[in-house]
């Protein structure tokens, strides 16, 4: 655990674990390059990007991409293995939430949930390998940080609802037209000429909270979490296991509630804006 961070003091040790690995453009030299701390990551600017939380993500996604089509390659009517009936639970699980809470018809968003599901899921299982493990390994071979809880980072989820808000968009003005959406933002709650600018200002700020929303309750969830293990982990080794063992318990279970409230949200949604009004 900390011990392994002994030279730092505990300030130093908390801003190590929670600095990425960070890749872009050094503002004094004119040079791409990864920035050693903080302030040359903040002095980078918008353009950089996170390399650590970038890379776990997209590993765990084509982990997963991987894992499900290879069941589903193998699948078999006859004899079903474990894994088979594991994967087909979770399919009947995600499609019977998406029959009881998407109102529309289209053949995108039960798959859409289950991709979001486990792959939200196997982000935040993440969060259960010891604190000091990912970062002592990637300083061995050479990486000065590295976070592999990519959920934690903000830019992670915003990428995530920002996505989900371009197809709240998208099913919006094929369903209803441009006209119909324009129609439903500037004629909700009070459906009269006179309120349209107050039912626009409304609707519009209801509509940019659906993103807001579905990123910072992941990030910020997830972000605590990592800070108590972390927090946990610069206590004596003795009172560590006394308190680690207690809070990862407690944390297996908000790791899958956060992927199935980030899912239901995007199921539910999208389930508004195929409805007309």
């Amino acid at each position: 655990m900390a011990e392994q961070e002994t030279a730092m003091t505990s300030s130093e040790y908390i801003n190590h674990h929670l600095q990425s690995w960070v890749f872009g453009l050094d503002q004094s030299s004119g040079q791409l390059m990864t920035a050693p701390d903080a302030a040359h990551a903040k002095a980078m600017g918008f353009w950089a990007i996170n390399l650590d939380t970038m890379g776990w993500s997209l590993v765990i996604g084509i982990l997963m991409m991987w894992f499900l089509r290879r069941v589903a390659v193998k699948a078999t009517s006859d004899q079903p293995s474990k894994v088979q009936n594991f994967v087909e639970m979770l399919i009947g699980f995600v499609g019977n939430l998406v029959r009881n809470s998407f109102h529309g018809k289209s053949p995108v968003i039960a798959p859409l949930a289950l991709v979001v599901f486990v792959w939200v899921l196997m982000m935040n299982i993440m969060d259960i390998l010891p604190v000091d493990l990912i970062p002592l390994i990637a300083s061995m071979l050479g990486a000065p940080h590295m976070r592999s809880l990519a959920t934690a980072d903000v830019n992670i989820t915003f990428g995530l609802s920002i996505g989900v808000f371009l197809l709240i968009l998208f099913y919006s003005f094929k369903i209803k037209g441009v006209g119909g959406f324009v129609k439903e933002l500037t004629s909700q709650p009070m459906n009269h000429w006179a309120m349209i600018p107050f039912n626009l200002v409304l609707e519009l700020v209801g509509l940019l909270v659906k993103p807001l929303s579905l990123a910072l309750r992941l990030f910020g969830n997830m972000f605590a979490a990592e800070v108590i293990f972390i927090l946990i982990a610069l206590l004596p080794w003795w009172v560590q296991w006394v308190l680690s063992a207690p809070w990862a318990i407690f944390h297996v279970l908000v790791i899958p509630l956060q992927a199935f409230i980030f899912m239901m949200l995007t199921v539910v949604y999208l389930s508004q804006a195929h409805e007309k009004h």
